[in-house]
């Protein structure tokens, strides 16, 4: 079947390498080189310029490589529904998501959608949100969820999903940790633990010393919030971070939050996806069972829906 080929080519192309995508697709070397040949054959042009090392795409290559992944992804969507007459769910959802979201509320989630849909093929990228937004606009991911804010770039729908509480925590040993209230400015001129630029994490807490002119003693970058609560809990220095993410330290008391006078600090969750790619319906499966999530008593109690604020 031509689809066959193509997908056996689209994995070439995004390996750059025949054994990797052979090892992939569970096929010899071999079997893969005469795909490619028989393409090459077809169209009667060279796809793939091949090298000891890499396999980069010639300019046919790359036209092709582009609609190939429609192609591909109309078959899905075709497949999936022909499945829905017969009531199966089927086919694979790679989906993304930022640090918070993927190891603090997506783990539940996709316990019960693989128990719903066991059908389904689920792959799940944890990055930063940088990282995923970049997966959705190269269309590598189907669907993600991250935080922060994301530009209205025309290739996006960015769909609101919730908003997260940030706070500021320290090591419970921390001087501010004793005070009944703080002002802002008594952040000045303290150490920070700060998460790497592209996360929507460090994204917040750059905006939050800005906008309080606060100045920074030192700080100290982890690219994990795992990373940040153990360096804060060790006494390194004080951090801003989703309330989501410090609920069993705080209960424990290995760190404290330091109440900052003020309005709460809040960042929107959202839900995104390329406008162009195929909207399949194990994805649309996938998108109901996160409104299901948003809308049930699941979350935790600092997690506030967009919509309960309206």
């Amino acid at each position: 079947m031509i689809v066959d080929t193509l997908r056996v080519f689209v994995t070439v192309a995004e390996q750059r390498h025949f054994s990797k995508a052979a090892e992939l697709l569970n096929l010899s070397q071999p079997g893969v080189s005469q795909h490619i040949r028989n393409m090459e054959n077809e169209l009667g042009t060279k796809l793939m310029l091949r090298s000891p090392k890499q396999v980069k795409l010639t300019e046919e290559g790359i036209i092709l490589y582009r609609k190939a992944k429609q192609i591909l992804g109309l078959y899905e969507e075709a497949k999936q529904q022909i499945h829905l007459l017969h009531e199966v769910v089927s086919g694979s959802i790679q989906v993304g998501a930022s640090f918070t979201i993927g190891e603090y509320i997506l783990p539940r989630l996709l316990a019960k959608f693989a128990t719903q849909y066991p059908e389904v093929d689920l792959q799940l990228t944890i990055g930063n949100t940088e990282e995923i937004v970049s997966g959705i606009r190269t269309n590598d991911l189907d669907l993600a969820l991250v935080e922060g804010s994301v530009d209205n770039h025309p290739d996006l729908i960015i769909t609101p999903y919730m908003q997260d509480e940030m706070i500021i925590v320290a090591a419970s040993s921390h001087p501010l940790a004793s005070l009944a209230t703080i002002a802002p400015a008594d952040l000045t001129d303290q150490n920070w633990i700060i998460r790497e630029p592209g996360s929507g994490t460090r994204a917040f807490s750059d905006h939050f010393l800005e906008a309080n002119g606060l100045t920074v003693k030192r700080s100290y970058v982890f690219n994990s919030s795992q990373g940040v609560k153990e360096a804060v809990a060790a006494g390194l220095g004080i951090a801003v971070l989703s309330r989501l993410t410090v609920r069993k330290e705080l209960q424990n008391g290995d760190l404290a939050e330091l109440a900052v006078s003020g309005p709460a600090m809040k960042r929107e969750l959202s839900v995104i996806r390329n406008k162009h790619s195929s909207l399949t319906l194990a994805v649309q499966m996938f998108q109901q069972k996160v409104q299901e999530q948003q809308q049930s008593a699941e979350l935790p109690c600092d997690m506030l829906s967009l919509h309960d604020q309206a």
